[in-house]
């Protein structure tokens, strides 16, 4: 498929913060309802686009996914080191799986990392639940980092990975 993969702009903030809800709703992902705290965090792509870089995937004029790149620095960045970017918040439309748009979005966070002087490598947090993105994590070369596992929350066992770039 083509798509472009770009930086959101305030267009797509509400496009892309429904879908990205809708994503760990719908999938199972956490254990919440319409009020959780977390919901109102994953829906808040202007907050994060002011701490952040919002990456999302377009096809003929259509949002159809979305990923938080967090360079060194950033206040968004939970496990990276001084040297390390991150990745969070991955998200695609249900309508646009399996068409490659979650690899394009991970690939592109990767091309800002490499881009990035110093950066020596890419980190991400994810649930044991999505398996499909530890799929995509495992083909572009990222390894599970076991050591770095962490809990935001009691109950939340988060596995990481990191692509050494």
């Amino acid at each position: 498929m083509d798509m472009v993969i770009r930086t959101a702009v305030p267009a797509d903030y509400t496009e892309l913060g429904e879908i990205t809800a809708r994503a760990y709703l719908a999938d199972g992902h956490l254990d919440f309802n319409e009020d959780d705290a977390y919901l109102k965090v994953l829906r808040d792509v202007a907050g994060r686009a002011v701490l952040a870089e919002v990456l999302v995937a377009e096809h003929d004029g259509q949002v159809l996914g979305g990923v938080t790149f967090a360079a060194p620095g950033s206040p968004l960045a939970d496990i990276a080191g001084p040297d390390e970017a991150e990745f969070r918040m991955l998200a695609v439309d249900h309508a646009a799986r399996g068409r490659g748009v979650g690899e394009a979005l991970v690939r592109g966070c990767i091309e800002r990392a490499r881009a990035i002087e110093g950066v020596t490598g890419l980190v991400l947090s994810t649930q044991r639940s999505m398996a499909g993105a530890h799929r995509i994590y495992v083909r572009l070369g990222f390894e599970r980092t076991p050591e770095r596992d962490w809990a935001p929350i009691e109950g939340l066992k988060l596995l990481t990975y990191r692509l050494k770039l």
